[in-house]
């Protein structure tokens, strides 16, 4: 890239690759350099999971950024989040929970798994049982 490099967004991974597919395959050269090597994850996974800076030449920063905001990979601020009004209320009412009714539910939760596996257990048993009796 010829002109003056400008910094788009930092990523690693999968959404690393993400981004700059998406800059590829709309015409908007990029470039990326890892802020710090890691070498040893690239050694045990077979890619590099480090955090990389994404450059892009500064007269294709502005569509740059725009798709960026677009696909999700950059937030604007006051932006937020997809959760609806009844989700995120569902949300705080969870976090409002007293730790002694969380307790409660977490003992009653394990009570009715045991019994529900207990249920399947004999269940098998007997439906085993009738067939061995069939023959």
């Amino acid at each position: 890239m010829e002109e003056n490099l400008k910094f788009l967004v930092s990523a690693s991974g999968f959404e690393l690759e993400r981004i700059r597919t998406a800059l590829s395959d709309n015409g908007i050269p990029n470039d990326s350099k890892p802020q710090k090597r890691n070498f040893s994850a690239k050694a045990v996974t077979g890619t590099d999971i480090s955090i990389q800076d994404i450059y892009v030449a500064e007269s294709d920063y502005e569509k740059a950024y725009d798709l960026c905001v677009g696909i999700g990979a950059i937030k604007l601020e006051g932006e937020e989040t997809i959760l609806g009004e009844e989700e995120a209320a569902a949300v705080e009412e969870f976090e409002d929970m007293p730790s002694g009714k969380r307790t409660a539910v977490r003992i009653v939760s394990a009570i009715l798994f045991v019994l529900l596996a207990a249920m399947v257990i004999f269940g098998v048993d007997a439906i085993t049982g009738w067939i061995k009796s069939l023959f």
